[in-house]
């Protein structure tokens, strides 16, 4: 291997200067490769975007008439001499790891991800590399996710308690990801399926796209309530506390989030329920993941940098931080409020549970 890096970090994003692109840039660039459409990844304005083809129509929903490759997983593509394909994440819909290889080194970029199969996207697959570059949005021990069928015999079952008492049920969660993953997990034969206009423009998008959803209607004025009340209504984390969601009144709200984990989360975000769900890794999740590389070097993009390099670096890994845009669209990443980061932080060091 060249004593030059084949990527390294900038001002505008991950660059190759061999093949002379980037991967998720937050500036204009000329070439991009987007390891999935969320919008602290993929950004607007560069010449020419390469991603998988599951994110095709949702990329085009979000940032217009782009000039637009798209490619399946495994794939090669080569940019002046430097080979790339991508590797599923597991994330959301369309997500993918960037391998890079140039003369034998190997370099994984992988975005976001979460190692539990959702049935949703496709799973994550640990890509053997010399460098990794993670993030680590939940890189800490008191994060550790239930079960997906546990959780939604516990989503459904609420939802049914609801229906019998004559109470609306609203659930939320974030417009790509999460809302799909309710969506094909919710038990239709409670009830019809409603959502929030802009999770049914996702929707539209991936369906256009070739996805298979469960049916949804999207709610307009004309919507009768007693029919919402007899069903269960997907909304994005921005409808909370607004006239659009205080007309289904009465009604049971359910957040969905890796941060419900902590005390108090529920009750900032003023739910009746917080169900434990996340398309990030959780602590266990991030370490398997990276372990399973075989990596000789770590970086860490986004979430608790420095405590997680810390615990990589005991363990025998060569870990760094460096500094990026990412974190900055999804309610997983931005939500938290700097009490609960701290919190985590002391429930960390005593070996407290959450609830």
């Amino acid at each position: 291997m060249s004593n030059k890096p084949l990527l390294e970090f900038t001002d505008k994003g991950i660059y190759c200067p061999k093949g002379n692109f980037y991967i998720d840039p937050w500036k204009p660039v000329d070439d991009a490769v987007i390891t999935h459409a969320h919008s602290d990844h993929a950004y607007t304005g560069h010449k020419r975007y390469l991603a998988h083809h599951l994110s095709r129509e949702v990329l085009k929903y979000r940032l217009g008439d782009i000039q637009l490759q798209t490619v399946e997983y495994g794939e090669k593509v080569i940019k002046n001499g430097v080979q790339i394909s991508l590797f599923p994440a597991g994330h959301v819909i369309g997500s993918a790891q960037i391998r890079v290889e140039s003369q034998g080194e190997v370099w994984v970029v992988s975005g976001d991800y979460k190692v539990e199969d959702d049935g949703v996207c496709a799973p994550f697959e640990p890509v053997t590399c010399h460098h990794f570059i993670s993030e680590c949005t939940f890189g800490m021990p008191i994060y550790k996710w239930k079960p997906q069928a546990e959780l939604f015999t516990d989503v459904n079952a609420w939802w049914k308690n609801n229906v019998s008492n004559g109470l609306a049920t609203v659930i939320v969660g974030y417009s790509l990801g999460k809302a799909q993953r309710i969506l094909q997990n919710l038990d239709a034969s409670i009830g019809k399926i409603y959502t929030h206009g802009v999770i049914e423009n996702t929707n539209e998008a991936l369906r256009r796209n070739g996805i298979q959803l469960q049916a949804t209607e999207r709610i307009t004025p004309a919507t009768p309530k007693e029919d919402i009340r007899k069903g269960i209504v997907i909304a994005p984390p921005s409808a909370v506390g607004t006239p659009w969601m205080r007309k289904f009144q009465p009604y049971s709200f359910g957040y969905c989030s890796g941060w419900m984990a902590l005390r108090g989360a529920k009750r900032r975000r003023a739910a009746d329920r917080g169900f434990i769900m996340s398309d990030h890794a959780d602590w266990d999740g991030l370490v398997s993941a990276i372990d399973a590389t075989r990596c000789e070097k770590v970086y860490l993009t986004h979430g608790y940098t420095a405590s997680f390099a810390r615990y990589l670096s005991e363990i025998g890994f060569d870990a760094h931080e460096v500094h990026t845009l990412y974190g900055g669209e999804e309610e997983d990443t931005t939500a938290t409020t700097t009490d609960e980061k701290e919190q985590a932080n002391t429930l960390a060091e005593t070996g407290e549970e959450t609830i």
